[in-house]
């Protein structure tokens, strides 16, 4: 092929109707998909994510050979592999002789500055396009966002119901009459819940060969490698979707933040590596779940908090990324310095709640909203962590992590360490949020009803402690600000009580060791 157009592929593109792919002619373009080393070290992602990310890699490879494109893909152990998007592209450059390079846009801010200088770097035409498998533009969320002294999600999440009409009457009002059924979706886990196991897909040959490689070269990576289950065709994409909405929509919005001992699913989707990747498309699946309601096979609550998940809740914090980089990523608003503890690998914890979510975690690279919000970054607020290294250890842990999804959740929503230009209070919780929600206090060595000293949930002194360090910043927030007139009615006794059980508390935690989530030299 003589000087072909020349179309690198992320892994997270994996998308037939990619930007850059769309136009193109199959005889005149040669594809590059590229393993390397620099994206799977970057931080130390969980043994699973790099297995999943490279085996839906090289299935898609496959899928566009079958389908009669010329793809140059570079494995790994490739050796003359550079390790970098930007060296193996200048090699690609070198075997091919392009007279044009196409590109979709990153998700991600680094691999975007990366992808920006190649228009200097390379001698032919660099055309890079927008990536519109999402439903808002990054120019328009910006112009949504302007002179706007808050971005609040839920007026975001309208704007898309009016743009995609999903849920949306003929007279331009929200189906059922409300715009969101948050509040029917709180219910908390009963003896009746026995939700259905989601799809998990056995190894082929290539995934096994991947497993192998992530084996030999990740073996310091945290997490469990096998059993791998994940999807990592389309196909199979689908085919997970389709037992969600058989079996599992209907409960999904009642039990969504319910979180119980040993049971990681629920009703969870286990969609979100799929989208992220780009093996299914996510409209589709909201177009799916409108179905199902207008067939009478899912109430309005699942349905609208499913979809709200995906146009509302991943389009704003998308679109918040892309808006807020790259400042966002150095935010600690409230001066958290104190550093990760060790059980967050380790899961050696005696407080039930988190040494479970740290077992899913480590098992499956994955935990649900409520788990990474409400036990595991709850903790990490209230105790003070460090935002750099709880936004490394997201990242690596989860399966369905890319920086553009993970950082504004972690950094803004989590730790408020954004100063609440995305989350309106910082989400604070004591011991009693964690027993409504789940059935971990239940058999936990620590006692939830007692607050203080020796025994006591320690996340019941560790919100008080955070209440009092980050008072001035908090007392004028008018949605916690009665919070202290609370804590003043205590007196200083009970008051120096929490304090003292928190510090004694924060005291017996031991740090993680270096070289967790990042390769330290």
């Amino acid at each position: 092929m003589s000087n072909p157009v020349l179309v690198p592929v992320l892994g997270d593109q994996l998308t037939r109707t990619l930007s850059s792919l769309r136009g193109c002619a199959k005889e005149d373009t040669v594809i590059l998909m590229m393993e390397v080393w620099d994206e799977a070290t970057y931080v130390k992602h969980h043994k699973q994510k790099i297995a999943l990310i490279f085996s839906a890699m090289r299935h898609f490879a496959a899928e566009l050979r079958d389908a009669g494109w010329s793809v140059d893909y570079v494995k790994l152990t490739d050796e003359d592999n550079s390790g970098s998007f930007t060296g193996e592209v200048a090699r690609a450059i070198e075997r091919h002789a392009p007279r044009k390079l196409r590109v979709t846009e990153a998700g991600e801010w680094r691999v975007q500055q990366q992808i920006e200088e190649w228009p200097d770097k390379f001698a032919c035409e660099v055309e890079i396009l927008a990536d519109d498998r999402f439903i808002c533009s990054h120019a328009e969320f910006r112009d949504w966002a302007e002179g706007r002294k808050h971005l609040t999600m839920e007026h975001f999440y309208r704007e898309m119901r009016r743009k995609t009409g999903l849920l949306m009457r003929d007279d331009g009002k929200p189906v059922g009459g409300e715009w969101n059924y948050d509040a029917e979706n709180r219910q908390s886990p009963d003896s009746g819940i026995n939700p259905p196991p989601a799809p998990k897909f056995a190894p082929d040959d290539i995934t096994g060969e991947v497993i192998a490689l992530v084996k030999e070269r990740f073996g310091d990576h945290f997490g469990d490698l096998e059993p791998f289950g994940w999807p990592v065709t389309s196909d199979q994409a689908e085919e997970a979707a389709d037992a969600f909405f058989a079996q599992r929509i209907e409960k999904f919005g009642p039990y969504q933040d319910a979180m119980v001992h040993g049971s990681d699913d629920l009703y969870h989707s286990m969609l979100s590596t799929s989208i992220n990747l780009g093996l299914i498309d996510p409209l589709a699946l909201c177009r799916c779940a409108e179905q199902a309601y207008s067939d009478g096979k899912a109430p309005l609550n699942s349905v609208e908090g499913f979809i709200r998940q995906i146009i509302g809740w991943r389009e704003y914090v998308r679109g918040f990324y892309w808006l807020k980089m790259p400042g966002l990523a150095d935010d600690n608003a409230l001066n958290a310095a104190r550093p990760l503890p060790e059980f967050f690998w380790t899961g050696e914890t005696e407080m039930r709640c988190l040494a479970d979510c740290v077992r899913t975690t480590r098992e499956d690279a994955h935990a649900h909203h409520i788990q990474r919000l409400m036990v595991l970054g709850n903790f990490c607020l209230i105790a003070g962590i460090d935002p750099k290294a709880v936004q490394d250890w997201y990242l690596a842990v989860y399966a369905d992590a890319f920086e553009w999804v993970e950082l504004p959740n972690v950094a803004a929503m989590v730790l408020y360490a954004d100063g609440g230009n995305l989350a309106t209070k910082p989400y604070a919780a004591s011991g009693n949020y964690i027993n409504k929600m789940s059935d971990y206090c239940k058999k936990c060595s620590y006692k939830v009803a007692q607050k203080t000293g020796d025994g006591a949930c320690p996340f019941n002194p560790l919100y008080w402690h955070f209440m009092d360090a980050n008072r001035e910043r908090l007392e004028s927030n008018h949605r916690i600000g009665r919070i202290y007139a609370t804590w003043d009615r205590m007196g200083e006794a009970k008051q120096r009580e929490y304090l003292d059980s928190a510090e004694k508390f924060l005291d017996s935690l031991t740090p993680a060791s270096e070289g967790w989530a990042r390769n330290v030299n």
